[in-house]
């Protein structure tokens, strides 16, 4: 069992993965292989994230940070993106995982909304819920705000993301030291507040740690 320092801590160096994408609505299948690299953030290079979440409504108590600055684990990802179809992405963004338990604002515009049923995780005491900020958003541009969970027992990281027209719920399991097993399901965003339910594209894959 991993704690969640130990597994984000797992998750830095050089990932690669093979997915595959089902579009659930048109029945298309589409392969992708990707190569992420993801690096630790120091506490000064948070800190832009946090005095701006901060002016938008969720305040980190810096202070518990700066004691440790483990506990809202954060990275730099750049990921390169090639299809079947030789369609070529690159991308890198800053996240930020900030537990509940280091948030001190008492009223915040990105409380936890209704979550598809799939991705509604139990509260026990073991799971760590928070806060997952980004600069940029892979849907859409621009920085965003979604939620977190942590199971330490089956070391799953689940990140679920509103966008404006889809709601992205992103599961990353670690199984080895250098595996772990990825999907990703998105849903259409309902309009009325309910939980999603439509689900318009479901992804899997295998990602592997490269050795040095």
């Amino acid at each position: 069992m991993l704690s969640i320092r130990e597994f984000f801590t797992a998750c830095t160096g050089v990932w690669t993965t093979e997915r595959t994408y089902h579009s659930v609505l048109s029945g298309q299948v589409e392969r992708s292989y990707t190569e992420f690299r993801v690096e630790p953030l120091t506490l000064e290079q948070k800190q832009p994230t946090f005095e701006f979440y901060s002016l938008n409504g969720i305040k980190v108590d810096t202070d518990q940070v700066k004691e440790d600055d483990h506990v809202c684990p954060g990275f730099a990802i750049a990921f390169d993106t090639i299809s079947e179809k030789g369609e070529q992405v690159a991308m890198s963004l800053k996240a930020l995982f900030v537990p509940d338990a280091y948030v001190v604002s008492e009223e915040s515009p990105a409380k936890k909304p209704s979550l598809p049923i799939a991705a509604d995780v139990p509260v026990r005491e073991e799971v760590i819920e928070g806060f997952y900020l980004r600069d940029e958003g892979y849907s859409e541009p621009g920085a965003i705000v979604g939620r977190f969970t942590y199971q330490p027992t089956r070391q799953i990281l689940e990140m679920i993301t509103y966008y404006r027209r889809s709601v992205a719920v992103d599961q990353m399991r670690i199984v080895e030291d250098d595996i772990r097993l990825r999907t990703i399901i998105t849903y259409e965003r309902p309009q009325n507040g309910e939980p999603p339910t439509v689900i318009e594209l479901v992804g899997f894959g295998v990602e592997r740690r490269q050795k040095n």
